[in-house]
């Protein structure tokens, strides 16, 4: 199924606002087989509204649009839509009610009430986050969904109330597309590319290569009327990669390194703690971002300044004196500092040259150095990563993520 999504907001064209609803729809259609062929943004202009909604309406199959649900003046989505497919705008009691209470105590403004009218037949999305409801609206075999703009408003939404409409209606489509997706680290596009050559020519399925800076996603695409058949090529196909690249694979689907790290660290009744220099709690982070977490990670340390590395983890003066911060031999303190200080079974620690300054010519920008401390002994690894100061700090933090998957991976295979 064709679709294309339309952002509203004279906010998201003046550069200063972000437009992730927008990014988060993609990758959520994207995930349900939904091809997106168009992602337009418009200002809260009436008469370019129009246009473009018409233009979308006539070249897809579904339209979604974010933005301008509100109450205020510039809020025209859904009166857009109404009049450019012919029906009429109707008041719905029960989300008055609902917007009504929203606002409990507080003075709601005469213009709330904007928010209760719909295009006629349509079926409403309820906001648990905000007061502007959203729609779904069927016409000539042709579907506009329509969301709120504020990302914690329209994720919710979307997730809730839109999902299961979507997947009603995929579930009755004969030609819908089967998706899965593999995660890639530790390779490049090109590199990926020459790997897999043959599977990216093979006609039977679709890969493509998307890169998320930190690694890659493979998505593997299926269209066919029978699922089970889908399935079993997506089954097949995922075999195929994983003999071609190995550990290289580490999650699938919505999966991430902290997920997954933190699955095998629940099944080997393992603990971990963090010391964390040049990521500054990055890390830390990452993994405290999974619900559950509390059961292995027991805690984290940053230990920005040489003082504290020595006074919190036990990193001798003598290293930082002789090595310095940035060294092998002070990121093997550190985890064993941190696995020390916490009790835990293993310590993780990173330092390094963060940039943009900083860098010289034995330890220049992008260095880093990666510990994992463990009841066996001490693994150290040295980066080279490139790009500005985030982009090392991102990288580090998956890269010390990707070396503790390998470890318990590789003891889990014992």
């Amino acid at each position: 199924m064709k679709a294309e999504i339309i952002s509203t907001g004279t906010e998201l064209l003046l550069g200063k606002t972000l437009n992730t609803s927008a990014y988060y729809l993609t990758g959520q259609l994207s995930v349900l087989g939904i091809e997106v062929d168009y992602l337009t943004t418009v200002g809260d202009n009436r008469e370019r509204l129009r246009d473009v909604f018409r233009q979308a309406w006539n070249r897809s199959q579904m339209v979604f649009i974010s933005g301008g649900t509100g109450p205020t003046i510039d809020d025209l989505t859904k009166e857009i839509v109404a009049e450019v497919l012919g029906l009429t705008m109707k008041f719905d009691a029960e989300s008055m009610k609902r917007i009504a209470a929203f606002y409990q105590n507080d003075t709601m403004p005469p213009q709330a009430e904007k928010q209760a009218y719909f295009p006629e037949s349509a079926f409403i999305l309820t906001n648990d986050n905000g007061t502007a409801p959203g729609a779904f609206i069927h016409k000539d075999n042709k579907y506009c969904i329509i969301l709120p703009g504020p990302p914690s408003e329209m994720e919710v939404m979307f997730q809730k109330y839109a999902l299961p409409q979507l997947t009603r209606l995929l579930d009755k489509d004969p030609e819908s597309m089967k998706v899965r997706v593999l995660k890639v680290f530790g390779l490049g596009e090109s590199e990926l590319e020459q790997e897999l050559a043959d599977l990216l020519s093979d006609p039977t399925f679709a890969l493509a290569l998307l890169d998320k800076h930190t690694y890659i996603d493979l998505k593997m695409t299926v269209r066919t009327s029978d699922p089970v058949q889908a399935a079993a090529i997506l089954d097949q196909q995922e075999s195929l990669i994983r003999e071609k690249l190995g550990n290289k694979v580490f999650a699938v689907g919505d999966e991430t390194h902290a997920s997954v790290i933190g699955k095998l660290l629940l099944a080997q009744q393992l603990t971990l703690s963090t010391a964390e220099s040049c990521t500054g709690g990055l890390l830390g982070g990452r993994i405290t971002a999974e619900a559950g977490c509390s059961a292995y990670y027991l805690g984290g340390i940053v230990s920005y300044a040489n003082a504290a590395k020595q006074k919190l983890l036990g990193v001798q003066e003598k290293s930082l004196i002789e090595e310095g911060a940035v060294s092998e031999c002070v990121a093997g303190e550190m985890a064993e500092g941190a696995r020390r200080a916490f009790g835990a079974d293993i310590g993780l620690a990173t330092t390094g040259v963060a940039g943009p300054g900083g860098g010289t010519a034995d330890k220049p920008v992008g260095l880093v150095y990666i510990a994992l401390a463990y009841a066996g002994g001490v693994e150290i690894t040295k980066n080279q990563f490139s790009g500005n100061r985030q982009s090392v700090r991102e990288m580090t933090a998956e890269t010390a993520l990707n070396m503790l998957r390998l470890y318990l991976q590789e003891k889990e295979n014992a």
